[in-house]
């Protein structure tokens, strides 16, 4: 027989033994063709729409007919269908973005409370209005940070408030390739962000439209008032997601000590608080004498918990996050209504599914990407030891073993994405977790399900009182880990291909039947040789033209110490060192208002202060380029200068040296032309710079 027809055999015989598990594989194509679409360098044309919208509708037929069968063409239609999913998402949430900065009168409806990086306290708001903006304009929501004194009013959500506010629109990645906000806040329809100094003014009280966020506010003012301090702070958190009476010191700690993920109403939280009400439920049916005979308590208890986690997703202001939980945790109570195994692969896939298709951008954010490792991880390593498990075993050792396990079993799965998005390793944090998360799911999350259910009998006080030990005791964990020798180190930034390729790799080794799983432990090894490979630019320029980073021997040396305090820590984080911009600014003596750096026979110069206009000119006759704040032309001389309207258009900007030339690359330009950046101007690409390294002198090569 021919080799081909063999080779082809084989891989149909191959292909045909993953028939029993391939369900787990749709949200893999789904989130391939989403993050393909994400991928792209433009928005795809008219024309591509309308191709893609008529394969997935010839292969409806197709798929009804029996091309089910055929597993590479469904894996094909479903890339297709991720694609277009995302790009349906996009334009369904299209809304204006305004893209001048804007100073002025702000009144709309208080939707969200929480606080800012700087720790202030930060408010959303819909139905805006904006002074002299016409409404086809005006952002569908803006984010306001309040500074200065606001003592005497407490914005809560339902109220309507003005405020004098400075806004622009979100900025995009302070480095190319970088964490883009504008992204983000595009499918929040936030069209605008900003501050304001002067007290906000209450326009109109609570108007009874948002009932959950009035008693999401009432519930959080009370667990603070009964527990007083960093315990009640913490409690208000994990209760209703306000953070708002959390201190900056606790947060870092709780981030040092990977204990972080404790305030984040997700999965942890609503798989202990369902959990908890279905072994309560169904403890308490039991107890009814003929019940448990008669009628099917478990299914009940099921039902139950499935109530208390939709309360929960309500009072916890259904962020997305808890949304996505919150299905998590649905999909496996129904699946005990069914009478199916709620723990399965299955159940995983049918969960990321559903999120996908409601929200295919969360493909792209640490939330879905963390959660669903860690469940995965979870399922598939205790499905592996199911029928390995010891014959004895103590009834009490055994859930101290499993406790344990999962800890440090979701602690490896979320490690590489966190690193990856956070630059951030927690040394001890796997030590940290098992000391607190017992706690968690033994009294602190029963704790919380026994206060609501007294709450109706104003005795909530009684489970936040047994709370509040545990809650101590997490503080205590978190700032003791934190405190530890070298509790932290940082990481490089990894590459974009990074994940998406080490993210297939460990599917591969989890999903995939037989030994061809293991193919995926060398996927997983190629994207780790990547980021250990990757290097990061030598000189990087703040999208204001306000902050300048060059790479030196003992680390990123910044222009000033003050100032894009944002940027300037991102960079060192993606450096892998220490975010302190004053430490970073020690590096560089700036004399004269000017950070002159001379790198690889590169000469750059940032001119600061007065009399800028009239320096960049000069420097632009000496150096190779000048970087300003300023509206300022260039007046002879070959110098890049990049002023103030060219960083507007190109965004942040990075210079990589190669032996002979310097490569400058935009932010833009890296971010492509997608619906979230194109307000303003598009640029064109910046030159390549030629360096002759014995005159340390650059010659512009053109466009």
């Amino acid at each position: 027989m021919p080799s081909g027809p063999v080779t082809r055999l084989g891989a149909a015989l191959r292909l045909d033994a993953q028939r029993g598990a391939l369900v787990p594989w749709v949200p893999v194509c789904l989130g391939i063709g989403i993050g393909c679409y994400f991928a792209l360098p433009a928005e795809p044309t008219r024309g591509v729409w309308i191709l893609l919208a008529a394969a997935i509708c010839l292969a409806i037929p197709a798929l009804a007919a029996g091309m089910w069968r055929w597993p590479l063409a469904v894996a094909l239609v479903l890339v297709a269908t991720g694609f277009g999913l995302a790009g349906v998402r996009t334009h369904q949430v299209a809304g204006p973005v305004i893209d001048w900065r804007y100073y002025g009168a702000v009144e709309g409806r208080v939707i969200e409370v929480d606080r800012s990086a700087s720790d202030m306290p930060r408010i959303t708001l819909d139905e805006v209005v904006l002074e002299r903006v016409a409404a086809f304009e005006t952002p569908r929501r803006v984010r306001i940070s309040l500074h200065g004194a606001q003592d005497w009013l407490e914005p809560r959500p339902g109220q309507r408030i003005m405020v004098t506010g400075h806004l622009s629109q979100p900025q995009g990645p302070v480095e190319p390739g970088g964490f883009d906000f504008q992204r983000m806040a595009w499918y929040e329809s936030l069209g605008a962000v900003g501050y304001a100094r002067t007290p906000a003014l209450l326009m109109a009280p609570d108007d009874g439209t948002r009932p959950i966020g009035r008693i999401r506010m009432a519930i959080s003012r009370y667990v603070v008032a009964v527990l007083p301090g960093e315990a009640g702070a913490f409690a208000a958190a994990i209760t209703t997601g306000d953070r708002s009476a959390m201190s900056t010191g606790t947060l870092e700690a709780l981030r040092a000590s990977n204990l972080a993920h404790l305030l984040a109403i997700s999965g942890l939280h609503m798989g202990l608080l369902t959990g908890a009400a279905f072994a309560a439920l169904r403890f308490g049916l039991v107890l009814v004498p003929g019940l448990a005979l008669r009628r099917p308590v478990k299914k009940y208890a099921a039902l139950g918990a499935l109530a208390a986690g939709a309360f929960y997703l309500a009072l916890s202001g259904g962020n997305v996050a808890t949304q996505r939980a919150f299905i998590m945790a649905a999909v496996m109570l129904l699946a005990v209504c069914l009478d199916r195994r709620a723990v399965t692969l299955r159940a995983v896939a049918v969960s990321a599914t559903i999120v996908l298709l409601l929200r295919p951008e969360a493909v792209t954010e640490p939330g879905f990407q963390m959660s669903f490792a860690a469940t995965t991880a979870l399922v598939a390593v205790f499905r592996a030891l199911r029928n390995r498990t010891p014959a004895r075993q103590s009834r009490w050792v055994a859930p101290v073993v499993g406790v344990l396990m999962s800890s440090a079993i979701a602690g490896a799965a979320t490690a590489p994405y966190g690193a990856a998005h956070f630059n951030q390793v927690s040394h001890y944090g796997l030590l940290a977790n098992m000391l607190a998360v017992p706690v968690m799911g033994a009294i602190v999350m029963p704790a919380a399900l026994l206060a609501a259910c007294l709450a109706p009998l104003g005795l909530a006080w009684l489970g936040l009182w047994i709370m509040k030990p545990a809650v101590v005791w997490i503080m205590i964990v978190a700032h003791w880990v934190a405190d530890l020798p070298h509790a932290v180190s940082h990481v490089p930034a990894a590459p974009a291909p990074f994940l998406p390729i080490f993210t297939l790799g460990m599917l591969v080794v989890v999903l995939w039947q037989g030994r061809g799983r293991w193919t995926g432990v060398g996927i997983a090894a190629v994207a780790g040789g990547m980021w250990l490979a990757a290097d990061r630019p030598d000189i990087l320029i703040a999208p204001s033209g306000g902050l300048v980073g060059v790479l030196q021997a003992d680390g990123r040396a910044l222009s000033k110490p003050r100032g894009d305090g944002f940027a300037a820590r991102v960079w060192l984080e993606n450096d892998g060192d220490t975010p302190d911009q004053e430490l970073a600014a020690s590096r560089h003596v700036v004399e004269d208002g000017n950070a002159r750096f001379t790198l690889g026979g590169l000469d750059l110069v940032q001119v600061m202060g007065r009399g800028s206009s009239e320096r960049a000119q000069q420097f632009c006759r000496q150096v190779d380029i000048v970087v300003t704040t300023m509206d300022v032309e260039r007046d002879g001389g070959s110098c890049l200068l990049l002023n103030a309207p060219l960083l507007r258009k190109t965004g942040a900007v990075s210079v990589r040296l190669a032996e002979d030339r310097a490569d400058l690359i935009s932010a833009r330009i890296v971010s492509g032309r997608r619906p979230w950046n194109t307000g303003a101007d598009w640029p064109e690409p910046l030159p390549q710079l030629r360096i002759d390294r014995r005159m340390t002198r650059a010659e512009e090569t053109g466009q």
